[in-house]
């Protein structure tokens, strides 16, 4: 009896032993498959930014001027580096010559006027004669003839006279504006020919700079609008300007849209060449969407990311970036806020590959509206 009992005893430990391996047997996870990554959520932040660009400081007026007339340099009244004004007498190049082939186009002048007045009573005379049936039509369309011929002389005369007069004037080259001489190319005595560039002519009051803006800030520069410019000659100082110019055209090989803006320059310190940068202020914008910087990959088709869907699997998506800033990247196009994205482990994901979600601190990722599978 006593043995029975223990043999029963023992054959039901055995079988509580057999269920319990089979229930542990059924209850242990699977190893799950995938390749591990980071995953994180795409957020959103309130952003101010400054507008800034970088540029050149230009001369708002400049002009090479160059010689109208061929002749010699007799006077130089000019030195380089010195100022003048809007009409002075810079160059002369050699006017006696040009007084002299004035008096014989005007000699030329009254010569033809003669001819003309002794043509015209000529013309008289004949239609006279032909009325009284003395002279023939055939003489007086000759004299006729030759009276328009005159006239025709007379007018060439006076176009040489008007190119005389003019080659005189240009025999005194003058400043076409009031400036400095940036550069003198000529000097006493030399010949010049008609196009040579004779002297530099710049002002610097005011000075202009020149900069190019993203298209994207396109929109927030017009003009009017006051803006602030620093040089590198003097850095600690700023310069207030006003932009003067806004190219209507985005350059479509850059992608920007060139500015102009003018500054004051009384004391004659800025100089055109000197690199400027230009400050436009700062703009805010709310809700711009972020990810980390090492999120996005560069590849040919543009910026990359992959997107994790709720079967844990990736999506492979170009999107549109824009500002950077403390490792952060803002995202334009492509994504939008709470979407999970792997920033770390990607680099050789394709469309569809199956993935390990991790939190940045390592444990597993949770499930969340986004659509991340907890592995």
């Amino acid at each position: 009896m006593k043995t029975d009992l223990i043999r029963r005893t023992a054959c039901a430990a055995s079988l509580l032993a057999f269920a319990l391996l089979a229930c542990d047997s059924t209850e242990a996870p699977s190893e799950a498959t995938g390749k591990p990554v980071v995953v994180t959520p795409v957020f959103s932040m309130d952003l101010e930014e400054r507008i800034e660009a970088s540029g050149e400081l230009l001369a708002k007026q400049r002009a090479d001027v160059a010689a109208q007339v061929s002749g010699e340099v007799t006077e130089v009244l000019v030195e380089e580096g010195g100022a003048v004004e809007e009409g002075a007498v810079m160059i002369e190049i050699d006017p006696e010559r040009r007084h002299l082939e004035l008096d014989r186009a005007r000699a030329r002048v009254g010569e033809t006027q003669a001819a003309v007045a002794e043509q015209e009573r000529e013309v008289n005379r004949m239609r006279a004669l032909a009325k009284q049936g003395v002279a023939s039509e055939t003489k007086l369309d000759q004299t006729e003839t030759a009276l328009e011929t005159a006239r025709s002389r007379l007018a060439g005369a006076r176009a040489d006279l008007g190119v005389a007069e003019r080659e005189l004037r240009d025999a005194s080259v003058t400043a076409r504006f009031s400036g400095l001489i940036a550069e003198r190319y000529v000097d006493l005595g030399e010949f010049v020919r008609e196009g040579q560039k004779l002297v530099d002519l710049v002002t610097l009051d005011p000075v202009e700079v020149e900069f190019h803006l993203p298209e994207a800030d396109a929109a927030r520069v017009r003009v009017g609008l006051p803006i602030e410019v620093t040089v590198a000659p003097y850095p600690e100082d700023v310069f207030d300007a006003t932009v003067a110019v806004v190219s209507p055209t985005i350059d479509p090989r850059t992608r920007t849209l060139r500015v102009r803006a003018v500054i004051e320059n009384a004391d004659g310190r800025l100089r055109p060449g000197f690199f400027a940068r230009a400050n436009l202020g700062v703009a805010s914008r709310e809700g711009v969407l972020m990810v980390p910087e090492e999120a996005v990959l560069r590849r040919l088709d543009g910026a990359v990311v992959f997107r994790v869907g709720e079967d844990a699997r990736v999506t492979r998506l170009v999107v549109e970036t824009g500002l950077m800033r403390d490792g952060m990247v803002e995202i334009r196009s492509g994504l939008a806020e709470g979407d999970p994205i792997v920033s770390r482990g990607h680099d050789d994901l394709i469309d569809g590959s199956a993935i390990i979600a991790r939190n940045p601190d390592g444990t597993l990722a949770v499930p969340r509206a986004a659509g991340v599978a907890a592995q």
